[in-house]
């Protein structure tokens, strides 16, 4: 099936990190009045290249739904095509577009949730708690339930989107933000080191018991699946959502496992 391609146009960039080099995009779809998606998917962008082959790259969108409006953040990359392409762009400058894609999004029933990222892999976290946590109307996580987002990067100046998460916080006690830097520097009085050691720390405190395991069914023929006492798909107390480079995601994986957790459970993306 032909997928439909969709022009976009940038209207905002902004420099999140110059010793990264990182960047804010707003690009708005020019072939849409309002662009649907759900919060932690992704777009395919495509350009020509100088020999005039067509370049794809994919990138989660940093955003909730707004009208016709997504957001990106990506950092320029040595040798990258896509990423350089994106980091020179001006104002009104047109790329193509398909999309949206993905299954790294919030599962239903909504539960607590774990929010685990690294670098630019936070952009889709930044879609769930603008999505979850809206500035301009109530917040749509369900009473009682929770949302820690861990974040970690190595300088303090690669904090993307701080004040947003620490408005959020501020605004909304059912959600936490705990960045932590590998490479920090005397005046940081945060956390340090990597992500899994601050998800090791908060385990025993949010951690569900590992899930029942079902006795064999009475019939041979019994349809194993339609056990009631097995958890039905994404029906549990807790999710994870993990997003980053795969060293981070597999580390981050086998600890939650380590302490019961189905793997169902566990959502992840990696960009490597």
């Amino acid at each position: 099936m032909e997928r439909v391609l969709h022009t976009v146009r940038l209207i905002e960039k902004r420099l999140l990190s110059a010793r990264a080099q990182a960047f804010h995009f707003v690009f708005a779809v020019e072939t849409l009045s309002a662009f649907e998606f759900g919060p932690g998917q992704f777009v395919s962008l495509l350009k020509a290249d100088a020999r005039g082959k067509m370049q794809t790259r994919a990138y989660s969108i940093a955003s909730a739904p707004r009208g016709n409006q997504f957001d990106l953040c990506v950092n320029r990359v040595d040798g990258g095509f896509f990423s350089n392409v994106l980091a020179d762009m001006h104002i009104g400058d047109t790329l193509q577009m398909h999309g949206p894609h993905g299954l790294f999004t919030l599962r239903e029933p909504q539960g607590d949730s774990l929010l685990i990222a690294t670098g630019t892999g936070l952009a889709p976290m930044r879609g769930f708690v603008e999505w979850l946590f809206p500035a301009d109307g109530p917040s749509r996580l369900p009473e009682g339930k929770t949302v820690t987002l861990i974040y970690g990067t190595r300088h303090e100046t690669e904090m993307y989107y701080r004040d947003l998460f620490e408005a959020t916080a501020a605004r909304h006690p059912a959600f936490r933000y705990l960045p932590t830097l590998s490479r920090a520097g005397e005046d940081w009085h945060g956390a340090r080191g990597y992500v899994q050691d601050h998800v090791a720390a908060l385990l025993p405190q949010i951690s569900p018991p590992a899930p029942v395991e079902p006795e064999p069914p009475v019939h041979p023929e019994a349809d194993k699946a339609a056990d009631p006492r097995q958890p039905a798909p994404d029906a549990f107390p807790i999710h994870a959502y993990i997003c980053g480079l795969n060293a981070m995601v597999s580390a981050n994986r086998d600890l939650l496992k380590q302490y019961g957790w189905h793997r169902k459970q566990i959502v992840f993306e990696r960009y490597d």
